[in-house]
């Protein structure tokens, strides 16, 4: 029955895809020549505007007009505690933007006869299992780029967020006990596990690592010289991260950096490249151009471009957590590392990136042969969101939308509905002095299918909670309520939890988690969490 509801949800919209499908191409086949007006002319007094509304310390900003680099600029600072100026060569973590260049490293390997769309992973990657043996057998290279493999919103991503020890190979192991909320194919759902995995299939293709491959066959035919495959936060012309941790809930009160941000690994392939505006504008300029390069070469053939930007799956309007219903897009699909979209009639490739401290986002209009690219070094997304839908506005010449003040309001209505919801206890939890065993017998080792063990100790009268292969993810756990525990973690980036110990005849049998702030980014997928007891 799992599969004939994925063969069913596919002949539903199969029609809506393949109309979608076809104007994607003819789009791609047939881009605009005609000269476009400048950048907009008050766009220095929109970013800092932007700025001052929603507090980013330091943006920057790409736009491609024509085909050709318009602007290249930084604006404000890199370091809330350091200084430095933002300029076109400061490199900032784009987040999950990375996925379009691992769908790239895989259409190079395509080019190169090395592998098809359609070959089964299976066939490709040693180790390689899904925990549905369906999926297993049946999962594509296709597959992996399009988020219908059957995983739920951010299933998994406690494997490397916010860091891990991990290898890829271990998180390709891991990926047997990720149990699907879905049949293979049946709708998208956003995951970061499977990028890692096609990450992990360059190597076995290539024989070079992913960061190798995205370095040599990317980064250096298309120009990209700041670029790196990873945070470093000690960089030359990088930038610190930002967030505001203190307030009641993640994002409001003042500015901290963050010591830590995503530092590639085993996660790279799914978020972790840094670029800078010069770089990103190169790269916009490639993916206008259907993969030919400025000296006239190729990064990828007509034919991978078409396919890149080819639609795959209906993406819901409610497919993420949070929704910003003044931009939902009447419809949106997702191709291969990239959303394709309506905007005002319009068709737009897209994708955004964030990572803990920092996001980016970047926008192609095809038809207009226009792209713009713009990067901050906090969380402050609603920032990068309308400065590029002010600049989008500018080159499809529509009215003035005030996105500032439009976001501004969504934003500040999000976080007031976060507050008040925050305010009430969940419903299984009123706070009391009651506990179904003294504390100490809470510790013990507990042990997760695909994210293995926590240790939970008791040591000063206090247990503590930590994540043995996420380095520094430990907190105290302070008593709620009955066998419920509230997980503050010593490191403020990490989004708290509360800890449920299922407690039958005076034994635990199980612990189930969930974040304690209802705008908890997807990531901290704590609700995925099983832990058992483990075997002594």
């Amino acid at each position: 029955m799992q599969y004939g509801r994925s063969m069913s949800s596919a002949l539903r919209t199969s029609t809506l895809r393949i109309s979608r499908a076809l104007a994607i191409s003819a789009v791609v086949a047939a881009v605009s020549t005609t000269a476009l007006a400048a950048p907009p002319a008050d766009l220095d007094a929109f970013v800092a505007k932007s700025m001052k509304t929603f507090g980013p310390p330091g943006m920057t900003v790409a736009i491609v007009e024509d085909g050709k680099v318009a602007v290249t600029k930084g604006y404000g600072i890199r370091s809330i505690e350091s200084g430095g100026t933002v300029n076109e060569h400061t490199v900032f973590p784009i987040g999950s933007e990375t996925k379009a260049f691992t769908s790239a490293a895989l259409a190079i390997l395509v080019d190169e006869g090395n592998l098809k769309w359609s070959d089964r992973v299976v066939d490709r990657l040693p180790g390689f299992q899904m925990y549905d043996p369906y999926a297993t057998e049946h999962m594509t290279i296709r597959d992996l780029l399009t988020h219908r493999s059957g995983l739920g919103l951010g299933e998994g991503d406690l494997l490397i967020v916010p860091s891990t020890s991990r290898s890829r190979a271990d998180i390709v192991h891991a990926l047997r006990y990720l149990k699907p909320v879905t049949g293979f194919r049946e709708t998208f759902a956003y995951d970061n596990i499977l990028y890692i995995v096609a990450g992990a299939l360059v190597e076995a293709v290539s024989g070079q690592t992913w960061e190798d491959f995205v370095r040599t066959h990317i980064f250096a035919p298309v120009g990209m010289k700041d670029a790196m495959t990873a945070y470093d936060h000690h960089a030359a012309n990088g930038v610190a991260l930002h967030a505001r941790t203190d307030g009641p809930i993640r994002g409001l009160g003042p500015q901290h950096v963050l010591t830590r941000g995503l530092e590639g690994g085993a996660s790279a392939p799914a978020g972790a490249i840094n670029a800078s505006a010069a770089d990103m504008a190169l790269w916009m300029q490639v993916q206008l151009a259907h993969g030919k390069l400025p000296n006239g070469g190729r990064l990828f053939s007509e034919e991978q471009a078409t396919e890149m930007w080819k639609p795959e799956v209906v993406v819901r309007a409610d497919a993420f957590s949070v929704s910003l219903s003044a931009i939902t897009p009447k419809f949106q699909d997702y191709a291969l590392g990239r959303f394709v979209e309506e905007y005002h009639g319009h068709t737009i490739v897209e994708h955004t990136g964030a990572v803990l401290g920092a996001v980016a986002a970047l926008y192609l209009v095809p038809e207009k042969n226009v792209g713009v690219a713009v990067m901050i070094n906090s969380e402050d997304g609603a920032s990068r969101r309308a400065v590029a839908f002010h600049v989008l506005d500018h080159y499809l010449d529509l009215p003035d939308q005030d996105w500032n003040v439009k976001l501004k309001t969504i934003v500040d209505g999000m976080m007031a509905e976060g507050e008040k919801q925050m305010k009430a206890s969940p419903e299984q939890v009123k706070p009391n002095d009651k506990s179904s065993l003294p504390m100490a017998a809470y510790a013990g080792v507990y042990s997760d299918p695909w994210y293995g063990t926590t240790t939970i100790s008791h040591r000063d009268g206090k247990l503590w909670m930590n994540f043995d292969k996420t380095p520094d993810m430990e907190a105290p756990l302070v008593h709620v309520a009955d066998d419920t525990f509230k997980a503050n973690w010593t490191d403020k980036t990490i989004e708290a939890a509360y800890v449920k110990f299922d407690v039958a005849s005076g034994k635990i049998e199980k612990i189930e988690m969930w974040p304690v702030s209802p705008l908890a980014d997807f990531s901290f997928d704590y609700r995925d969490l099983h832990f058992l007891p483990a075997a002594h």
